[in-house]
């Protein structure tokens, strides 16, 4: 608690009290959230290059996702704050989760805005540069992107629900850790097994979590669709299904799947070469044709 204590005094000292309804404010922050995940994202790749010989030895394709992995790991930590703050300390968001509002809400949505512009930049012009595509991923940046979007825009909504929905990235540090140490050949550590678990146990709680905003959304139904445009309720609603169904289910599948067998599927062929150059950790020399 005291950690959290100093975190809410040091917010404080901020002053975070905008006029949210200014476009230019709303640009401002925005472009702020966009800004400084790029320049951590560049900033990453720096500092890896003159500290990290695995970063070094990497493929231009494996660099880029390890300085996004390290971008989305410091963004998760963020929405494990916020997600946390809004369900058990914030007295307005807590007791009214359908129209409750608070100024760092607001600015926290639209940092989220900046990071998830700043994500749909990088993922798409990754993909276009390597000729690459994670659908899974794809849709679930396009659908974060769009819903803080329109959460930033539309003012009459709570923001109960937005700051769960970011809780649901509390999964995220512990996944840049694993693929990070996967990378490092340290999948055989204890501390790779331990981050695996508590990771898998964050996908578990991430399917509670869509539970409960399910049980939010329908216990509340009548404010909830009077307070957005049926528009947005159908958007939101899509999105937490796919969340819900498919996304969820398949990543918690993917990750438990990993701790049995450690092979990084983001770059499996990748992998398998490495393994099969390497055999148990010793490099195999070939001979050479005379």
């Amino acid at each position: 608690m005291s950690i959290i204590n100093s975190l809410l005094n040091f917010e404080a000292t901020l002053s975070l009290e905008m006029d949210y309804s200014s476009w230019n404010t709303c640009l401002i922050v925005s472009g702020a959230g966009f800004l400084g995940y790029l320049f951590l994202f560049v900033l990453c790749h720096l500092v890896s290059i003159l500290v990290s010989a695995t970063y070094r030895s990497l493929s231009a394709k494996e660099k880029v996702f390890w300085d996004l992995a390290v971008t989305r790991a410091v963004f998760g930590v963020q929405c494990i704050y916020a997600g946390l703050r809004a369900l058990l300390i914030d007295p307005v968001l807590t007791a009214d989760t359908i129209t409750g509002q608070q100024s760092w809400s607001h600015f926290t949505i639209l940092i989220a805005v900046g990071f998830f512009l700043f994500e749909n930049l990088a993922l798409h012009t990754s993909n276009l540069i390597f000729w690459t595509c994670d659908i899974f991923l794809a849709v679930h940046h396009f659908f974060a992107f769009l819903g803080y979007l329109a959460a930033a825009i539309c003012n009459t909504g709570g923001h109960y629900l937005y700051m769960l929905s970011l809780l649901l990235e509390m999964s995220t540090p512990f996944t840049c850790i694993s693929w990070m140490l996967l990378k490092a050949g340290s999948s055989n550590t204890l501390f790779w097994k331990v981050n695996q678990w508590i990771m898998i146990h964050m996908f578990h709680c991430r399917i509670v979590l869509t539970y409960h905003l399910w049980w939010v959304c329908l216990y509340n139904w009548d404010r909830y669709k009077n307070s957005l445009p049926f528009v947005y309720i159908a958007f939101f609603f899509t999105g937490l299904a796919i969340v819900t169904i498919i996304l969820n289910p398949y990543w918690t599948h993917k990750k438990t799947q990993q701790l049995l067998t450690p092979v990084d599927w983001n770059f499996k062929e990748t992998s398998v070469k490495s393994r099969s150059e390497k055999g148990n950790g010793v490099i195999k020399h070939h001979k050479k044709k005379q």
